[in-house]
Formats: C-alpha cells, sequence, structure tokens
C-alpha cells in the first residue's frame, strides 16, 4: 500500500477544527465493483477458456501464482482503470482484490505479470482470437437474421523502440496500426500490425475465416462486410460476390468518378445557390477502376454546403434507396469509432511498451479481454437501464470504484459496501442478472 513520510496529511481546517488524514484505514477498498466483473466473467467462462489455449512452461509443484489467477488479475486491473503493472505491486495486497481473483493470499507482483505477458508467441495469439470468436457467438440465444462486420484500423502510437513500429506519414509519428471487427459493439478481432503496410493488409484473410467460422455455425446468416475506403480492394469484393456476402465500403473519390457525377453535382451546387442551404443528392452509378475485374453499383452523394462541394462514395452489393443505404447503413459505421476509443482510451489498447512484438500482441488482446466483460456486464446486467449505452468509462466510475470495507475469515468474506453509494439498486440488479443462468 502507498506509503508516505508524515503520520497524518493535513488538509484545510472546517469550523476550527483540525482536518487530519492517514493510511491506517484497515482493509478497505476503493474497487468493490470488480466483483460485477467476476460475475460477468463466471457467466462468460471468458479467462478459463483464455486459460485453457495459453500453454503455461512452468513447473507445475513450483508455481504460486496459476496461470488463471495472473489472467483475472491483470485483465480486472485493465477494466478497473490500471493500466500499468507496477499497479499491482499496490492492488495485490487489498483482499477485496484477492477475493476477486479467487485467492487468500497476496496476489502477483508486476515482474510476476510481466514474465506472463512475455511468454507469449504466435499461436498463443491466434488461439486467443478464436476464443473472441467463440464468445461473440456464444452471447446469441439464437441465430441473428443479419451480421454487419464493421472493419477498420487506428493508429497506436509508441515511444519507444518496439519491435516492428514504423513512421506513418497521414498519423505523423511513429506507431502501429492495429485492425479492429467489431459486429454492432461486440469485439471480434483486435489485430496488432506494423504501420508500414497497406490499409486493409490481412483484412481479407481475416474475413475469409470469421465468414468460414460464422456460417459453420449459423448457415443461413446474412453477413455484410462494411468498412471505409482504405478496405475497397477489388479481389475481397469479388471474393464476396463469390461466397455470398455483401459489402458497403467506402471508395475514394476521382476524375472518373466526378466525371459521371457531374450533373448531379451541378444539381446540388445551383440549388445550395438559390436556397443557400446544404444540398444534397443521391444517385446510382456504374463504375469500375481499370484494375477491377467488371463494373460494380456506386452510390454517389452530391453534396454542396457553405465550405463547397463534399462528393462521396459508396460501393455496394446491397439494394434499395440510395440515400437510405448511405446514411443509415454505411454511415452507421461511424459508431464502431466509438468502440475504439473505448478500446484506446478507456482500456489502454494502446500501452503496447512492452519490446517484444507478441508481448504487445497480448496486451491488446487482454484490453479486449476486458472490454468483452465491460460489453457482458453493458448488454446483460444494465439492459434496459439508464447506463444500458454507457461508455466504459462511466460505468467504471459509477459501479466500479465503490468504496468498501472488507471482513474476511474462513468462513465468510464480507464485503461492506458504502452506505452513501448512489446507484444501489441498479448495483444490485445488476449482479443479479449477471449471476441468472
Amino acid at each position: 500500500m502507498p506509503k508516505c513520510n508524515r503520520e497524518y496529511l493535513v488538509f484545510p481546517s472546517f469550523d476550527r477544527r483540525r482536518i487530519e488524514g492517514s493510511f491506517t484505514g484497515g482493509d478497505v477498498s476503493s474497487d468493490g465493483g470488480i466483483m460485477a466483473l467476476r460475475a460477468a466473467d463466471r457467466r462468460t467462462g471468458l479467462l478459463k477458456a483464455l486459460d485453457a489455449v495459453i500453454v503455461d512452461p512452468r513447473t507445475p509443484d513450483l508455481i504460486t501464482h496459476r496461470q488463471i489467477d495472473l489472467l483475472r488479475q491483470r485483465v480486472y486491473g485493465l477494466a478497473a482503470g490500471y493500466e500499468d503493472l507496477n499497479d499491482h505491486d499496490a492492488l495485490r495486497v487489498d483482499l477485496l482484490w484477492q477475493s476477486a481473483v479467487e485467492r487468500d493470499s497476496t496476489l502477483a507482483s508486476s515482474p510476476t505479470l510481466c514474465r506472463l505477458e512475455n511468454r507469449v508467441d504466435r499461436a498463443t495469439a491466434w488461439a486467443i482470437s478464436r476464443v473472441l470468436v467463440e464468445q461473440f457467438i456464444s452471447s446469441f440465444s439464437k441465430e441473428p437474421e443479419e451480421l454487419i462486420l464493421d472493419f477498420d484500423a487506428t493508429d497506436d502510437r509508441v515511444h519507444g523502440l518496439q519491435v516492428g513500429r514504423a513512421f506513418h506519414g497521414y498519423y505523423g509519428d511513429w506507431c502501429f496500426l492495429p485492425l479492429y471487427v467489431f459486429c454492432g459493439e461486440q469485439l471480434l478481432v483486435s489485430y496488432l500490425r506494423p504501420s508500414n503496410i497497406d490499409v486493409a493488409r490481412h483484412a481479407w484473410a481475416i474475413l475469409k475465416l470469421l465468414v468460414t467460422r460464422l456460417r459453420e455455425h449459423w448457415p443461413d446468416v446474412k453477413i455484410i462486410f462494411r468498412g471505409d475506403s482504405g478496405f475497397c480492394r477489388w479481389k475481397m469484393l469479388r471474393w464476396c460476390d463469390r461466397h455470398g456476402i455483401d459489402y458497403i465500403v467506402g471508395l475514394a473519390k476521382n476524375s472518373r468518378l466526378l466525371a459521371l457525377t457531374r450533373e448531379a453535382r451541378d444539381r446540388a451546387a445551383k440549388g445550395f445557390e438559390e436556397a443557400r442551404e446544404k444540398q444534397r443528392h443521391f444517385v446510382w452509378i456504374d463504375y469500375a477502376a481499370q484494375s477491377w475485374d467488371r463494373q460494380r453499383r456506386v452510390i454517389a452523394k452530391a453534396e454542396h454546403t457553405v465550405q463547397g462541394a463534399n462528393p462521396r462514395f459508396v460501393v455496394t452489393s446491397l439494394t434499395g434507396d440510395p440515400q437510405t443505404l448511405c446514411d443509415d447503413t454505411y454511415c452507421a459505421r461511424g459508431e464502431m469509432e466509438n468502440r475504439i476509443k473505448e478500446q484506446q482510451l478507456g482500456l489502454f489498447a494502446d500501452r503496447t511498451s512492452a519490446s517484444g512484438w507478441w508481448a504487445n500482441q497480448f496486451r491488446l488482446l487482454l484490453s479486449s479481454a476486458a472490454y468483452v466483460l465491460l460489453k457482458t456486464i453493458r448488454r446483460v446486467g444494465l439492459a434496459g437501464s439508464d447506463l444500458a449505452r454507457a461508455q466504459v468509462s462511466t460505468i467504471r466510475l459509477k459501479l466500479l470504484k465503490i468504496g468498501t470495507v472488507i471482513l474476511r475469515n474462513t468462513r465468510r468474506i464480507r464485503l461492506l459496501f458504502s452506505s452513501a453509494y448512489p446507484h444501489q439498486p441498479l448495483f444490485a440488479a445488476m449482479l443479479t442478472r449477471l449471476s441468472s443462468a
């Protein structure tokens, strides 16, 4: 626990009374809500599944900290806001954390957790990725009619000499370029990549693996591939055509597309000059780049605002009203960016500061596991509540950071939550839902 050079901490006085403090309160934790993470973990079986696919090379008779305990400690820590391994040098003596991890003794130190991160290899990373997909599948009680798979990449800036780092001209910094795949709010893939590659690198292979597994479990499900213009590769589109996969993907503008939509763009510009209000016109065109195998249907948006012309293009195999497809189907992919922000900002997916490549991939996957647990809390425990759409940082603040006194003996562990905690009914209802079969 933190140590202070002074016996008392002195605060400004109140009503002529001296206010003092000290770190001598006993077995009190500020993270009472991590028991909800434990409930979500037990419901999904996530960390047990991860433990089963990670090879533990240690001699069983010499093990002090089981691998499952290390995984729980690390993933719960990320979910609760502790991004650094050094944080666990204090948390390891917290009785509530020990209870959540299901131990009656001191938890692992930061060097022990570091050794776990650095023994992961390529095969292990792929096995963990398969677990995330299986978690997604098991979250459905019945076969879905339609799944939209959102692909996107983001920058993961680095500040050291990590293996695989590269300078990216667009982001203007040294970084990695991880690839994410979401379906709605659910995470399927988080794949670390160097940044000196095409943004769509390996996306085709991942799409194929996902479709194969999803179709194996749900033969009749409709699958739609969605991404921005960075993922518009005609060979991927051809593969989708041949395998019954629909797609709606951004298409970078060029002189040929602009020429094909000149009439619509002129009409939008004229309308803006007359009304001084934003004008939007949507039209279908047939288009094929010189390298494509054939023409495909493209939605062209001719928009004109006070900033001038703003044309946009989307290639798709879907049919229907072009404006509806653009506004309601394609633009909905922007929600994925909020999920990536949750990963990067709320769950520290960008803390890829290990020197080794696979250690950093493992850190990204651990962050993904923390997201799955918090998503389970949001999807199951908070369904229908005011926090059903809350960001992970809000869930952490309101439902995980609860002052708690721990009383533990050989027969019972009692957690005495703060009497002034403002979300008591919601917390109780959440635990009941997470604990139900």
